[in-house]
């Protein structure tokens, strides 16, 4: 259940946050919002790190492997970066329609081939059958 709340709660804020960047870059430029966003949340998750506990050490990470998963930060950067234009472009509700429905299909894809240490599932007709019913969905919704 915690899951489902926190998956929730993670969509809304997305959307949310969408929003604000996009307002953010009509004032300024989009790599200036995009890289104070990336600030922000560097300074919110190291303040975090220190008053939780400090779990983990920075040096750790020299550890990771396979290194291309440490990646993450500079996806997380062009992210913002597509998340501001397509919501500039779009607007909210389109761009986030799209873009979870595209986050939807890659992870599925992900799954299937269990690429990226990401353990493998075997194909359903009935998850193939959600995503058609979810693009075709798009189709209805972007008919308004």
């Amino acid at each position: 259940m915690w899951g489902i709340i926190i998956s929730l709660l993670s969509g809304i804020l997305m959307s949310v946050q969408g929003v604000f960047n996009s307002g953010a870059t009509r004032q300024t430029s989009v790599w200036v919002a995009a890289s104070f966003v990336q600030a922000t949340a560097l300074l919110v998750c190291i303040g975090a790190w220190f008053f939780t506990g400090r779990e983990g050490t920075f040096g750790s990470l020299l550890q990771v492997q396979p290194r291309y998963i440490l990646l993450g930060g500079a996806i997380g950067a062009f992210i913002t970066y597509t998340v501001i234009v397509a919501m500039n472009q779009l607007g909210p509700a389109r761009s986030v329609m799209l873009i979870v429905s595209a986050q939807l299909v890659s992870a599925w894809i992900v799954e299937l081939f269990g690429w990226f240490g990401v353990e493998k599932v075997e194909f359903a007709w009935s998850k193939l059958f959600g995503i058609l019913l979810l693009l075709a969905g798009i189709f209805v919704f972007k008919k308004n």
